[in-house]
């Protein structure tokens, strides 16, 4: 009975030693799978907003007027990065991963000068012109990528990113009301992964955004309407935290 028992151990023992090791040979990679992260950093957004065509309301709505934008300056703002993904191994030396990430909450903010004047040079009408100086931050910060990645080894990982991103740009000042603009564009990165543990790893990345330029329109509490105004712009950051590999 002794033997028996030692046998049914030996016996269990084994198939689990093989069962684990099918598992693992099953990925191409040690890096093939589901991960999570959160990473800390610092990000910079350089706005592009292009000059809108301005109308004076009733009964002044005939007159030519003319809109400028100057000393638009960037943002800088600490960022809170959280992501998910998998990747698929191609093979021993190569993945093919899909990632999502998302920064919660909103920058700092950054202010810029518009201005709006006639154009007719009728002194009558000067009241109607004006400079106020808004205020804008980016909030609602997201990526979709695709993730290309190379085995360094079991424990390193090099990586690219290309996909698409959008952000809400939100703008107001003392006579604009509060008003969001949502942008989107393209997503580029490189990043890199260090197992720091056999499920923990420590990265760091630089990412690059670029927004493609939409146009929006307002009504200033003195009735001036901004029409068309056009609102871009490019974003960078760079960032470091942990992740989970499953």
């Amino acid at each position: 009975m002794k033997q028996f028992k030692l046998t049914a151990v030996a016996l269990a023992l084994t198939a689990t030693a093989a069962g684990s090791a099918m598992a693992q040979s099953a990925k191409a990679n040690a890096w093939e799978g589901a991960y999570g992260q959160v990473g800390v950093g610092f990000g910079v957004f350089s706005p592009s907003i292009s000059n809108g065509t301005p109308t004076y309301p009733r009964p002044y709505s005939a007159i030519p007027a003319a809109m400028s934008t100057s000393s638009i300056n960037n943002v800088n703002t600490g960022l809170v990065n959280l992501g998910a993904g998998y990747n698929w191994g191609i093979n021993d030396k190569f993945v093919l991963g899909i990632g999502a990430t998302y920064y919660p909450g909103a920058s700092s903010s950054a202010t810029g000068t518009l201005s709006v004047r006639q154009t007719t040079g009728i002194s009558a009408y000067n009241a109607l012109n004006s400079s106020t100086q808004a205020t804008y931050n980016v909030k609602n910060l997201y990526s979709i990528v695709l993730t290309p990645g190379y085995v360094i080894d079991k424990d390193r990982l090099a990586y690219a990113k290309v996909g698409y991103t959008g952000a809400t740009i939100g703008l107001s000042s003392s006579v604009l009301p509060y008003q969001e603009t949502n942008l989107s564009g393209v997503s580029l990165g490189l990043g890199y992964k260090q197992m720091v543990t056999s499920s923990w790893y420590a990265f760091g990345e630089v990412n690059y955004a670029s927004y493609g330029k939409t146009t929006t329109s307002t009504t200033s509490t003195n009735g001036v309407r901004f029409n068309n105004v056009g609102i871009g712009g490019t974003g960078t950051d760079i960032l470091v935290g942990v992740g989970y590999r499953f």
